[in-house]
């Protein structure tokens, strides 16, 4: 082996790591985010946010919305 096929092979390495790791962040992020604002649905995010990145990433940010959305709950009932 050369020192350019050296170079090669730790660069390839480094990059599939780098690429597991975004993949990781990506499909973490709507569950992280969900968890931290104390959503009602954080492990239906959770799962969400892993099943979309599987099937092809179309619907993950609608699941990162659903993440970041907020729920009002009035302090008290109208009579």
């Amino acid at each position: 082996m050369t020192g350019v096929d050296i170079f090669a092979l730790i660069v390839l390495l480094i990059s599939g790591l780098a690429a597991i790791g975004v993949i990781y962040f990506l499909g973490s992020w709507p569950g992280r985010v969900a968890r931290g604002r104390n959503h009602p649905d954080a492990q239906s995010i959770e799962i969400g946010g892993w099943a979309t990145l599987v099937f092809g990433a179309v619907l993950w940010p609608i699941v990162l919305m659903w993440a970041y959305k907020t729920f009002e709950t009035p302090d008290h009932r109208p009579d």
